[in-house]
């Protein structure tokens, strides 16, 4: 089973960036399931229904996200309804909209595949202990599958390191997101379970975090707040390959993906 997990998608020039790289990828590298964080999808910030539906119609099977899932409006109006858009599991009240873990069954008879997204604390909002959300969602999802995904939107790499060790050998592979900037210390844990920091982002190339750098450079000279826009431009595509028994879940082979486009 090989698993695709494509970094945080930015804007439009993300997503025109991801339109021209990922269908031949699928295709080139034997994709089986393929997972991306698309919580900064529409404009920047948030994802609505329509750009759900686009980046499903690229071949991406399940979409997590962080703390910007609240950004638009219309993610209330969808994802009680779109099982395969996710939002952090370790939301503090149970009437929190949609859901925070999905399995999925593979085409051709493939084994089920479950994904779990989860948000760290901290310098991040307000949310349950990540750990203690993990040992509450984990055993459902166990007694369905060994394949499982934990995309952990986090800020701070000793939390996400904490999270990977704390989770090895339990799932198949921890992925970190949010910082839109992928780090080079992909690896396998000793217990079987794939792990990076940061996966990266898909947007624009010459940007800060994927906007255009002008707006990010009066704020911090000014303090003052300055509009942010994203524009076209060459468009780095991050993303991690792992290779995962099936029988037991356990990851053999990690690969990162940093290509210019």
């Amino acid at each position: 089973m090989r698993i695709l997990f494509i970094g945080d998608i930015v804007g439009k020039t993300g997503r025109k960036g991801l339109s021209r790289y990922l269908p031949e990828l699928i295709k080139t590298r034997d994709i089986d399931f393929t997972i991306a964080n698309g919580e900064n999808a529409a404009g920047g910030a948030g994802i609505t229904h329509s750009v759900f539906k686009e980046l499903r119609s690229l071949g991406i099977d399940v979409i997590t996200s962080g703390n910007h899932i609240w950004d638009q409006k219309d993610i209330f109006n969808f994802i009680d309804h779109e099982p395969r858009m996710l939002r952090p599991a370790n939301y503090p009240v149970k009437t929190t909209p949609g859901r925070g873990s999905v399995l999925i069954e593979t085409g051709n008879g493939g084994p089920q595949v479950a994904v779990l997204n989860l948000m760290g604390r901290v310098f991040m909002k307000n949310v349950d202990c990540p750990f203690r959300a993990l040992d509450r969602e984990l055993p459902a999802l166990k007694e369905k599958t060994e394949l499982i995904i934990v995309d952990f939107h986090a800020e701070a790499t000793s939390e996400k390191q904490a999270v990977g060790w704390y989770l090895d050998g339990r799932v198949s592979a921890v992925v970190g997101t949010h910082s839109h900037v992928q780090t080079a210390d992909q690896r396998i844990l000793p217990s079987g379970t794939a792990y990076i920091s940061d996966a990266g982002m898909v947007g624009l190339y010459d940007s800060i975090l994927g906007v255009d750098r002008e707006g990010p450079l009066k704020r911090f000279l000014t303090q003052m707040p300055h509009r942010l826009s994203i524009s076209d431009g060459k468009t780095v595509f991050n993303a991690l390959i792992v290779d995962l028994a099936e029988k037991t879940g356990k990851a053999m082979a990690v690969e990162r993906i940093y290509e210019i486009i």
